[in-house]
């Protein structure tokens, strides 16, 4: 069937005008071996990574569609972990850029991120309420961890003990055996929401931040396992500081021990610290060595704190001490008998506050060995900033040392325009107009503005004419970067803008119910002898309402208003006589767009309905449901009737305004797009959102069929299902404190589904090889065997082999969830192969967690089973000899590499000692030499 009409498909070509979302955390990465230098932030779905110190961007992580809402870079610094809002978690290579393990577990958004002090494990964090701790050398997850009622707000690890604390927003904070995987404690002393945790003192010390502006300190004391019965309860553990256990009593209260029998430790509260906010906290951390403690809240300050260390406080207690003594002696007292204590405020010391230009949305900090501290700050308005903190100075002064502006606007771009060669794209927000170059998607000018909401570029590409929120226009020239004139238009928001067919003029309407005719004209500059472009108001139309959009048709002869009355007036332009009135809408229509032969204009509206209409007799020919929230712009693409539209849905859309079909949907905007801007040859459309990103979508040589695109559709909305069902359930487990880490996702699902094939596969191939073998016997030669095009198509495998082949084709993280979903029928051929596989010595590792994941979740079908007695105890055999046989191999490896490491360390150590002795010879050398010329003076 031949194609009716053919359509171009649009597609994403570029996202740029954004610095960093504020929706996730910022983050130190080591590039290049430098530490200190690079930050990853957050860019919607990718992970832009910027120099602070050249301002540029220096490596882009990619991500697919959903948005980063949480980043985690791995202890040796060549990874990142990156959390998305659909709960999916992937791991970056710094080196390469590219991301090889995927993690599928939670349900909702990612909240936190950590890895163990060795780099092995990452836990993970969500607002599904669940901990997920997984194996990132086994590409596996381990377990789930559930126990929280709300969003978990934060995960640490205790490098000392196998432990992990989470805090969430239940206002609790959970303490794991991960040996156990249980929970064990739980500390219930706060009254709202727990928005953080750290903890400093070589993990002595647990410090939560909450909904009011204190920090609470907990004292964590290790109990050992075998504890003397003679000893009392309330004997001061080893780990607590001196002076500080006034609160014990109190704080026991607060403790929640559900296994009392198993307590690991002990944690009770020994005091607050006081913040300058009065807000919640929003981003509570250390450095990576303890000693530096920053926190902020909702506003624009950073409160620094230092931390002693054991020695430091030892110090200051003598010093303390000795004070005390001599007062004593003076006041002739006798001596105090060591009750001389530290304040918790004397070892947590506040430093210094940095105020940053806007509200602090996330930081990072490093500690340098010379004493220096680096700070970087994500704001809310589209900057990074980085300062330097003398730590060693007496008076410590935060000194600015970087900021990232020039990517982006700093507010919601709200206006949006094309000049008349492609090559040029305009966008204003509420304090700069900036011009892109639309190839190389640089910022070529930057100009500042009033708050603006409507633009356009005169003809011939020279100057920008801006509209403003306080009734002004503004008139620039682009080669100077400069205002050249502001005329005061309205007297309420120039709410919109439209140049004229002819190209000698423009229209205007605002909140001030006018509509109001201006001409451009070249008028004598004071300040020099050329002539410069200015604008004269021509004419005014006033009418009943604010005029929230105003339209030409192509011939000038018709102008469309849009009123705040839900209705559009269309008026004759010579005479500014009434035409036709468009009514119909509920809600105000916000935009609307004439097409290129004038016969069809297209209105827009709150209601979310876009409404075709006839521009002859003003008729309705389609009312179509087109967003899911206000549509905010609509525009035509040149010489066709083919238009677009921006939703508050995120979603642009195109329609075909002659069969009234909706023809594609670009995703891509994580929130609001405000407006969009075609270019004048159709094949550009550029959008700018909520989320402060503008995004270029280019019309691509590929058609696209309306069919296929609703097929899409429902394979979309399917798999979207499939992640919401129930996630199976292993026989013989209970829903408690532990679970499978991973979750049911489409992937899973064809992941046992060609298993199933593959076993399928291998049981029509062993029936039909069996049938040739009885065929060879009764013909008494040997018939040549039909070669399946399947296994041809994988270059002529065995059939056992095809199994393998597809098994290996999914991620090692979603091995257990497939095997999972795959029927029990299946299961016994699976062992039969699983054994061949072992005892030919490939992929031991793989098949054996893939072995007893079966034997767990299958334990009473298969033991159940006599036929199965004889592969189960062929496995036992092969597994034992294949595992035994590769850790020999593995032990053998790691006694050689110990070995080189031993024979490097010794031979560095004896060219260091070589190097010193000779160091040593050159400088008795040089002394001999200087004492034989003064000699020689004297």
């Amino acid at each position: 069937m031949g194609l009716t009409r053919q359509y171009l498909r649009y597609g994403p070509a570029a996202l740029f005008g954004l610095v960093a979302s504020a929706r996730g955390n910022v983050a130190f990465v080591a590039l290049r071996g430098e530490r200190a230098r690079c930050v990853a932030v957050p860019a919607c779905e990718h992970v832009f990574v910027w120099d602070t110190r050249k301002g540029e961007k220096v490596l882009i992580l990619k991500g697919l569609k959903q948005e980063v809402s949480c980043l985690c870079p791995s202890p040796d610094g060549l990874h990142l972990a990156v959390g998305y809002e659909d709960g999916s978690i992937r791991v970056f290579s710094l080196l390469s850029g590219e991301s090889n393990i995927t993690f599928n577990g939670h349900k909702a958004a990612v909240t936190a991120l950590q890895y163990d002090h060795l780099g092995g494990r990452l836990v993970s964090g969500s607002k599904d309420t669940d901990v997920i701790v997984w194996d990132v050398i086994n590409e596996s997850g381990l377990y789930r961890l559930r126990g929280h009622k709300d969003a978990v707000t934060q995960v640490l690890f205790l490098k000392e003990k196998n432990l992990l604390v989470t805090s969430g927003k239940d206002t609790l904070v959970k303490w794991w055996d991960l040996d156990t995987q249980h929970c064990f404690k739980t500390l219930v002393g706060h009254r709202t929401e727990v928005w953080g945790m750290a903890l400093i003192s070589e993990e002595k010390r647990l410090i939560t931040g909450s909904g009011d502006s204190e920090l609470r300190v907990w004292d964590i004391t290790y109990i050992q396992e075998v504890k003397d019965p003679d000893e009392p309860e309330s004997k001061k553990s080893k780990g607590s500081s001196p002076g500080l256990e006034e609160n014990t009593e109190e704080n026991e209260s607060l403790e929640l021990d559900e296994c009392p029998e198993e307590r690991l430790v002990k944690c009770s509260k020994v005091g607050s610290i006081m913040r300058e906010g009065r807000d919640r906290i929003v981003t509570l951390a250390t450095d990576r060595t303890g000693k530096i403690l920053a926190c902020h809240g909702t506003d624009v300050v950073l409160e620094v704190f230092s931390v002693l260390s054991e020695e430091e406080v030892q110090k200051k207690l003598e010093k303390k001490m000795k004070k005390a003594k001599k007062k004593a002696k003076q006041n002739s007292e006798e001596e105090p008998e060591g009750n001389v204590e530290l304040s918790l405020q004397e070892e947590i010391q506040r430093v210094t506050n940095i105020r940053a230009s806007s509200k602090i949305k996330s930081f990072d900090l490093i500690l340098s060995p010379k004493g220096e501290l680096k700070i970087v700050l994500l704001l809310q308005n589209n900057i990074i900033e980085s300062y330097n903190l003398n730590l060693l100075a007496q008076v410590p002064q935060a000194v600015r040392a970087s900021k990232i502006t020039i990517g982006g606007h700093r507010s919601d771009v709200r206006t949006l325009a094309f000049s008349s060669d492609n090559i040029a794209i305009l966008s204003a927000a509420a304090e700069s107009v900036k011009i892109w170059n639309r190839s190389t998607l640089q910022c070529i000018r930057t100009m500042d503005c009033e708050y603006a909401l409507c633009s356009l570029f005169v003809p011939g590409d020279r100057q920008v004419v801006v509209g403003t929120k306080t009734g002004k226009l503004q008139l620039y020239d682009l080669a100077s970067g400069s205002l050249m004139e502001t005329v005061n238009a309205h007297d309420g928001a120039v709410w919109s803008i439209a140049l004229s067919p002819d190209q000698r003029g423009f229209v205007t309407g605002g909140a001030d119910k006018c509509v109001k005719f201006w001409e451009f004209e070249l008028v004598k500059d004071e300040s020099s002898i050329q002539k410069r472009l200015s604008v004269k108001h021509v004419r005014v139309l006033q009418l009943d309402e604010d005029v929230l959009c105003v339209r030409y048709s192509p011939n000038q002869k018709l102008l469309a208003v849009s009123l705040l009355d839900c209705t559009v007036k269309v008026f004759y332009v010579d005479t500014l006589k009434f035409f036709l009135s468009l009514y119909g809408h509920k809600l105000p229509v916000l935009c609307m767009d004439i097409s290129c032969d004038g016969t069809l204009i297209v209105t827009g509206s709150a209601d979310r309905n876009v409404k075709i209409w006839g521009l002859d007799f003003g008729d309705c020919h389609r009312s179509l449901f087109a967003h899911d929230d206000s549509v905010m712009y609509l525009q035509f693409v040149a010489k066709s009737h083919l238009f677009f539209t921006a939703g508050k849905d995120g979603k642009i859309k195109q329609w075909d305004a002659d069969k009234f079909e909706h023809i594609q949907t670009l995703e891509g905007h994580h929130q609001e797009v405000w407006c969009l801007a075609l270019s004048p040859n159709g094949d550009y459309v550029v959008s700018a959102s909520h989320d402060k990103s503008l995004r270029l979508w280019e019309r691509t040589r590929e058609p696209l069929v309306l069919e296929e695109e609703r097929e899409m559709q429902r394979e979309a909305e399917y798999e979207e299902s499939v992640a919401k069902e129930e996630q199976p359930v292993v026989a013989g487990e209970t829903q408690g404190e532990t679970g499978l880490a991973g979750k049911k996702t489409i992937e899973t699902i064809k992941a046992a589904e060609r298993i199933m094939e593959a076993i399928e596969l291998y049981r029509e191939e062993m029936a039909k090889l069996k049938e040739h073998e009885a065929i060879c016997k009764a013909a008494g030669k040997e018939v040549p065997f039909p070669v399946n095009p399947i296994l041809r198509a994988y270059g002529n495998i065995t059939v056992s082999g095809i199994l393998m082949l597809l098994s290996l084709c999914f991620l090692l993280s979603e091995l257990e969830e497939s095997l999972l979903v795959l029927p029990f029928s299946y299961v016994p051929d699976l062992l039969r192969l699983f054994n061949e596989y072992i005892h030919q010595g490939s992929e031991v590792e793989l098949l054996c967690r893939a072995l007893l994941f079966l034997l767990k979740i299958h334990f009473g079908q298969i033991t159940s089973n006599h036929m199965l007695v004889t592969v189960i105890e062929n496995l036992k055999k092969t597994t034992i000899s294949r595992v035994s046989e590769a850790r020999d191999v593995l032990g053998f490896n790691m006694a050689g590499l110990q070995f080189l490491k031993r024979e490097i360390e010794a031979k560095d150590e004896v060219t260091f000692f070589a190097d010193a002795t000779d160091r040593f010879e050159e400088k008795k050398k040089k002394r001999k030499k200087k004492e034989k010329m003064v000699l020689a003076v004297l």
